[in-house]
């Protein structure tokens, strides 16, 4: 099964421990038998509202395959670390799977458009 994940942690973080946190969590899934597909740091943003007196937070999304059993155990380790301020795991549908692969084939042409421009000049 397809499955997405969006974290937010906690913006008193080093960049340093922001990413352990993230490898922590890529490795709760990797140890239980999910592939990880496509992994994004979104960094710093605003909060929509404030979370535990928070107005910013570290942004992350981590698309997966693996086992519906793997999601409770993600769960579990994100209710356990302090550091992540909200947490959303969500199943795709066939439609969504087929939409976050074009937005990560258009994100990788984007990446290569520029590298191409930056070597030109």
């Amino acid at each position: 099964m397809h499955y997405e994940t969006v974290f937010i942690l906690t913006p008193v973080l080093s960049d340093q421990q922001m990413k352990e946190a993230v490898e922590k969590f890529e490795k709760v899934l990797t140890d239980n038998g999910a592939s990880i597909v496509n992994e994004e740091i979104w960094g710093l943003r605003k909060l929509a509202y404030p979370i535990q007196k928070k107005s910013t937070g570290f942004y992350s999304l981590v698309e997966f395959d693996g086992d519906p059993t793997i999601v409770k155990k993600l769960e579990t380790a994100f209710r356990r670390d302090e550091r992540v301020l909200r947490f959303l795991v969500f199943r795709l549908d066939k439609y969504a799977a087929e939409y976050a692969e074009k937005r990560r084939s258009n994100r990788a042409k984007a990446t290569t458009t520029v590298t191409e421009e930056a070597k030109e000049n």
